[in-house]
């Protein structure tokens, strides 16, 4: 029993020993033992009388996870805060351009040692070097020695970092925008928008700020393709207080490194505060890499109200924030239980990588179409439109020569009819049971009546004209509409923005069960299409 009580009032004392740690240098007193002979002797130890075994291998294993920590805390401080600065710069001349800077977001010491233009120099003629010519005898090396080596002593700290990092970003940026370049003459837009998306590894994150000016970034969880969009959601568990958040930034996320992007973590949560480099904390433990955001738009939390609220079932909420955000909330806790974004294909990808983190992208300026006619209106417009939900379309259809006279003119619109209600030619059915598919990774459920639409609209040049993807919800009328062969309960689809509006309406037929569309009506903004055409309507 005194053996007993002895072995471990010593496996106390070592315990503490090391969470002291020693006072000079790393390791365990002269003379002792060491950790490992004191983990030998845990693993030989014996019952006494009295004492429980089991108690013992704790409080043995708990010591022995102390001194471990402690020993390599101690080991590493010594190692990288007493290194000094010509050992560290040496290790770091070894290092890539990713994992420099990676190093740098370590400390404030290694941030101000990993700019080093000797070292970025290096990697900066290494990747960027003059393509060598059959009648040249200087190595890449001796020439970038001869020119530059004095021009990095008179450059500030890290300009060489800043150069190398500005040439990749242009780099990825002409290599999209040479996939982007064959343009389709039936839909008006990029051919291989899908390809290019593939490899330039882009992504896209949400940033919630808090009033605070705390920020959580989440990158996405979930995507899917559709014919001229595509949908992000993300989901999670470790979502902010929804009470203490303001507003929620969407951007699009690309590899500084093209060739070195890899897939960004699911259910990935940051929380950091603004740098200009992405140095974040991870909460998942995701390896650190450099990635450029780009913002693509901003919205504000307080907006979600009943005004906003399109839809519901037993678990959730669901809120539309113009431009094309849906965010769900638990109905029991009223907090984030999803976010779901919708893109048009129609300068996604410029939107998504050439902006920056808190100023999007801006189109170039538009030339005006020449209008020769001008007193006939519009004519050979071209639509295309998707209803879809959850992966399921429920309608796609694509419209070609619409028209509109001039005096078609209301509100300052120009109403274009899609669908004629008294054509009952013109009337297109919806395929499947309408709704929004939803899921987390806990739960999921459908909301009834809501979808997403996309439409792209061509001129009479093949050029997009206007191009949306927003969530929408069909609200019952006030009395049933008497059309020219059905007698039915009628619901509305409206959507509305700066450039113009769309008014869909559909029936109910009890005997097929299905939703006919017997009308489709586009209100062009006048202001947007004296813009695009240089004319005074």
């Amino acid at each position: 029993m005194a053996t007993g009580r002895g072995r471990i009032l010593r496996q106390h004392w070592l315990g503490l020993q090391a969470q002291r740690g020693p006072l000079q240098g790393g390791g365990w007193p002269r003379g002792s033992a060491g950790p490992a002979a004191w983990r030998a002797g845990a693993t030989g130890f014996r019952k006494g009388p009295g004492v429980k075994s089991s108690a013992g291998r704790t409080a043995v294993k708990q010591y022995a996870r102390r001194g471990q920590h402690s020993e390599k805390s101690s080991n590493c401080s010594i190692s990288l805060d007493r290194m000094p600065s010509e050992i560290l710069l040496k290790i770091f001349s070894y290092l890539d351009a990713v994992n420099l800077l990676c190093a740098g977001c370590v400390s404030r010491r290694f941030y101000h040692l990993a700019n080093d233009n000797f070292i970025w120099l290096r990697i900066y003629s290494t990747v960027f070097s003059p393509k060598r010519s059959n009648w040249k005898v200087n190595s890449v090396e001796e020439t970038t020695v001869s020119v530059s080596g004095l021009s990095v002593e008179d450059k500030e700290a890290g300009y060489w970092k800043k150069e190398y990092i500005a040439k990749q970003i242009t780099s990825v940026k002409t290599a999209l925008a040479q996939v982007l370049q064959p343009v389709s003459p039936y839909t008006g837009l990029p051919v291989k928008t899908k390809e290019a998306l593939r490899i330039s590894g882009l992504g896209w994150a949400i940033v919630l700020k808090e009033k605070s000016g705390k920020e959580y970034i989440m990158q996405h969880v979930d995507l899917s393709l559709n014919d001229t969009s595509i949908t992000v959601v993300w989901y999670g568990k470790n979502w902010p207080c929804l009470a203490t958040l303001t507003t929620l930034d969407l951007c699009g996320v690309t590899p500084v490194f093209m060739d070195r992007h890899k897939p960004p973590a699911k259910n990935g949560l940051f929380c950091h505060f603004a740098s200009p480099w992405n140095r974040k904390k991870c909460l998942c433990h995701t390896e650190i890499r450099p990635r450029w955001h780009s913002l693509i738009a901003k919205y504000d939390l307080s907006h979600l109200t009943e005004s906003t609220m399109i839809g519901c079932d037993r678990l959730v909420q669901i809120f539309c924030l113009h431009p094309g955000l849906l965010v769900g909330l638990w109905k029991k806790e009223e907090e984030l239980a999803f976010v779901m974004a919708n893109l048009h294909f129609h300068h996604l990808v410029e939107r998504s990588t050439l902006g920056s983190a808190s100023v999007p992208y801006e189109l170039p300026l538009h030339s005006p179409f020449l209008d020769d006619s001008p007193e006939y209106g519009l004519h050979g417009y071209q639509l295309h439109v998707d209803m879809h939900g959850g992966g399921v379309f429920y309608l796609c259809g694509t419209f070609r020569n619409l028209f509109t006279k001039k005096g078609c003119i209301e509100d300052g619109y120009v109403k274009l009819v899609v669908i004629n209600f008294k054509n009952n030619r013109e009337h297109l059915p919806l395929i499947g049971k309408v709704g929004l598919a939803w899921r987390t990774n806990i739960f999921d459920g459908f909301i009834k009546s809501c979808s997403i639409v996309d439409i792209t609209l061509l001129d009479e040049h093949r050029k997009p004209f206007w191009c949306l993807s927003s969530p929408v919800c069909m609200r019952s009328a006030a009395c049933p509409s008497d059309g020219p062969n059905f007698l039915g309960q009628t619901y509305y689809v409206d959507y509305m923005d700066t450039e113009g509006r769309v008014h869909a309406e559909l029936v109910w037929i009890e005997e097929t069960e299905e939703y006919f569309i017997v009308s489709l009506v586009l209100y062009l903004s006048v202001a947007k299409i004296n813009h695009w055409f240089g004319t005074e309507y």
